[in-house]
């Protein structure tokens, strides 16, 4: 018999090692206080080594990037996704829509970006892929077809407060199905109302 070779080191910097890390990753930023995810608590939710989390992200900090991009990027491939009709209200709306839907589909990722691992400020720069930015522009349109009356700026933080309020509320099991379906075409529709010009 010839000699056993002995066994190579485990990868830790190919796809699949990073694709855990970002996953479980997500999961403890959305659950846990960002203070509490260390380095050593990534890799062994992973199954991995603290070598990997060094190797592919530089360390915590780049995870923590790494899962806020990912989260800015999803939320703003699905409201861009949304094809503009005839009437910016209608816009409003569909968008809205868009973005119940994405929070109730990635819950962490949406716990991450609006109040995880790093809050996300809508005010912040984030370049031009801000995943509000598809709102506003609707809401650009809408004032200048005279259909709401105001601040732009002012405008969209109202409608992202309804907004996330309904969204964090049904991802915390405070309002389901009917109710939850009641309540986001309810406050949607009383937001824009309180918005709209007199002619419209």
């Amino acid at each position: 018999m010839g000699k056993l070779l002995p066994m190579g080191r485990p990868r830790t910097n190919d796809a699949a090692v990073r694709e855990r890390l970002v996953a479980c990753a997500t999961e403890l930023f959305a659950t846990r206080p960002q203070e509490s995810v260390t380095v050593r608590a990534l890799a062994a939710a992973a199954g991995t080594s603290t070598a990997a989390v060094y190797t592919l992200f530089q360390g915590k900090d780049g995870v923590v990037r790494e899962v806020r991009d990912r989260a800015v990027a999803g939320l703003f491939q699905d409201l861009t996704a949304v094809p503009d009709s005839e009437t910016a209200v209608a816009d409003l709306y569909a968008l809205a829509v868009a973005y119940r839907r994405w929070g109730r589909e990635h819950p962490h990722l949406y716990a991450v970006l609006f109040g995880g691992a790093q809050s996300f400020v809508p005010s912040a720069h984030v370049g031009d892929r801000d995943p509000v930015r598809p709102l506003v522009a609707a809401i650009d349109r809408a004032v200048a077809d005279r259909v709401l009356v105001g601040d732009t700026t002012l405008i969209a933080v109202s409608l992202w407060v309804a907004l996330h309020g309904l969204v964090t509320l049904e991802l915390a099991g405070g309002l389901t199905g009917t109710a939850a379906e009641t309540a986001f075409r309810s406050t949607i529709d009383a937001v824009l109302r309180g918005w709209a010009s007199p002619a419209a």
